[in-house]
């Protein structure tokens, strides 16, 4: 009963030429090894932007799947308990802390908890989706970048998102590396993602070869400034 969860720089459907899937896309779908798996899209940090939710459905629409949308702002009883049907929960894009401000006052954090403590699920999400899974993240949910603890913490660690489209983003997170205020973990492009089966690393993936992924760790050593950034090796999709 395997559990995986793939966290994403950015990328994805959303930024597609034309709104059509992507590679990283694809990849979410494999995972699940089902033939039509129930896919569970989670738009909240965009506040269930009916757009996004409508270039979801219509690019998932192509890959043989059979959509779920958690809606907050109607019905979101039924919408919360449908997560333990879900093959691939997908969050999408948006602001951080506000989305999982809503998820716990409505109980979707605990909801994808037990579905992941189930197994054979496939959690996954770009930026604000990404962070979801980790203790810490870099956010601009405040306005100005800053680090922030508030994850789901199903991933040991903290991840940055946007690494290369950013300005100002990669120097916060390396500070809070560095200060401690925020554990060491993992870094990506738009474009690349980290990939853990049951809880460990297990694969970095970019759709092109130029897309990084870092691993990012507190150093001692006085030539590192209290970071060391390490580029982890990617499998293209």
């Amino acid at each position: 009963m395997t559990a995986h969860i793939v966290a994403m720089g950015g990328g994805g459907f959303a930024t597609s030429h034309l709104g059509a899937p992507t590679n990283l896309d694809r990849y979410l779908v494999e995972l699940t090894g089902k033939a039509s798996p129930q896919v569970c899209f989670v738009p909240t940090a965009s506040a269930d932007d009916p757009q996004y939710i409508n270039k979801f459905l219509v690019a998932y629409g192509t890959l043989g799947i059979r959509p779920i949308v958690l809606t907050l702002w109607t019905d979101a009883a039924n919408a919360v308990a449908r997560i333990q049907e879900a093959d691939l929960i997908l969050v999408g894009n948006g602001v951080t802390v506000n989305m999982l401000a809503l998820w716990k006052a409505h109980g979707v954090g605990k909801a994808i908890k037990k579905r992941y403590a189930a197994g054979d699920i496939v959690l996954a999400g770009t930026a604000a989706g990404g962070n979801a899974w980790f203790e810490g993240c870099v956010t601009d949910s405040f306005g100005d970048f800053r680090a922030w603890r508030g994850g789901l913490g199903l991933l040991e660690g903290s991840f940055c998102s946007h690494f290369n489209s950013e300005d100002g983003r990669v120097g916060v997170y390396t500070d809070a590396v560095a200060s401690g205020e925020l554990p060491g973990g993992f870094a990506a492009d738009d474009g690349a993602g980290v990939h853990f089966v049951d809880g460990s690393l297990a694969s970095c993936v970019a759709e092109q070869s130029q897309q990084r992924v870092f691993r990012v760790q507190p150093s001692d050593s006085p030539s590192t400034s209290g970071v060391v950034a390490e580029r982890m090796p990617v499998e293209i999709l």
